[in-house]
């Protein structure tokens, strides 16, 4: 915000420099050439009143210029104010080109913002003590949704919890991202326990497959994290699906990287073979963040090619927080982490990261 108010400055800069260059140059060499420039530099940074504005200062100048030179006459005067007067028609034109453009952007934009909370609707922030935040950073500003996904539920048997990645970019991740949610959202509610929960997933992915063309089971995968939270929230039990493990930060912010005992392919490739589906229990202690993301943060790479390593990264970001202030909520560590990724890459967003934060409250102090 600041440097595009700063940039508005820019024509008026020009002229400036204009007036510079002719009273420092002989009376032969006229700066018309760089006035005519300030109209059209004005036409990206400024309305419509402002290159008009901007243009008829350039000619004022222009004329004062050259009366003070003694060259104002029909070649090198009135001559260049005919062009300044073209010039800043032009940059009026350009003017009304971007505008359009960017109001069709603004648009293609909101749109893009609906299909997102139709698709990938933002959880609840609480369920029951479960305290939860999600957050979506795509790659590109333009697309706003892509092969990532989350999910919270609250079902019959806890909350469960899903965060995926499809395989591929565009509608058909889209498509799978669709067929994922609504899957997950159906078989939730009804699988008794996480390897039926998995297996529902795993028909329903097929199933996708098959409407789609009958696409490569190498195309169609999806990694994901299924997690259910036992009822008193003092143990979480996941499944891993070729997905990136959680950090498990405790009270005091040491963090614990959730792995799995057994190494399992991505949902969808049943068809390739049988696998068993390990479930791994660890506790959920009170004031207990369990942080969940896609590949877009643990593949993000520095200039020198290091990974960022979220499990290092994380403690230290949130005893920072807690030194200058309060604790750090679930939104305000996603924040934080957002940030860090951001920082590590030098701003280069590589690929979409989608994050998911649930957090128990610590335990009341003792009377």
């Amino acid at each position: 915000m600041v440097r595009q108010r700063r940039a508005k400055w820019i024509p008026l800069g020009v002229i400036v420099l204009g007036v510079v260059l002719d009273l420092a140059t002989p009376a032969g060499v006229t700066s018309a050439p760089l006035l005519m420039a300030a109209p059209v530099a004005a036409a990206p940074l400024l309305g419509l009143r402002g290159i008009i504005a901007i243009g008829a200062l350039a000619m004022a100048v222009h004329a004062v210029l050259a009366w003070y030179d003694g060259t104002f006459g029909w070649q090198r005067g009135v001559a260049n104010q005919l062009t300044l007067v073209a010039v800043t028609v032009l940059a009026v034109l350009i003017n009304r080109s971007l505008e359009g453009r960017d109001a069709r952007t603004r648009r293609a934009r909101h749109i893009a913002a609906v299909a997102q909370s139709a698709v990938l609707p933002r959880p609840p922030s609480r369920l029951g003590e479960l305290r939860i935040a999600a957050r979506y950073v795509p790659a590109e500003d333009e697309a706003m949704i892509g092969g990532d996904l989350y999910v919270v539920q609250d079902t019959p048997h806890g909350v469960r919890v899903m965060v995926g990645d499809v395989r591929g970019k565009g509608l058909g991740a889209v498509s799978a991202v669709c067929a994922d949610l609504g899957a997950f959202r159906y078989a939730a509610d009804e699988a008794e326990d996480l390897p039926g929960l998995v297996a529902a997933l795993e028909r329903a992915l097929l199933r996708e497959g098959d409407r789609r063309g009958g696409q490569d089971q190498d195309e169609g995968f999806t990694t994901a994290l299924i997690a259910e939270f036992a009822d008193d929230l003092g143990t979480v039990r996941v499944v891993n699906r070729g997905h990136p493990p959680p950090v498990l930060l405790d009270v005091q912010g040491r963090a614990t990287v959730l792995e799995p005992s057994e190494e399992a392919p991505p949902l969808g490739m049943s068809g390739l073979g049988t696998w068993s589906c390990p479930v791994d229990t660890f506790p959920f202690p009170p004031g207990a963040t369990l942080i969940c993301y896609t590949d877009g943060v643990t593949e993000a790479r520095d200039e020198s090619g290091v990974f960022y390593d979220a499990s290092v990264r994380l403690p230290l970001l949130v005893q920072h927080r807690a030194l200058v202030g309060c604790p750090a909520s679930p939104a305000q560590i996603l924040h934080l982490l957002i940030e860090d990724v951001g920082h590590h890459t030098g701003g280069r967003i590589q690929d979409d990261q989608a994050l998911l934060a649930l957090h128990r409250p610590p335990a009341p102090p003792l009377a």
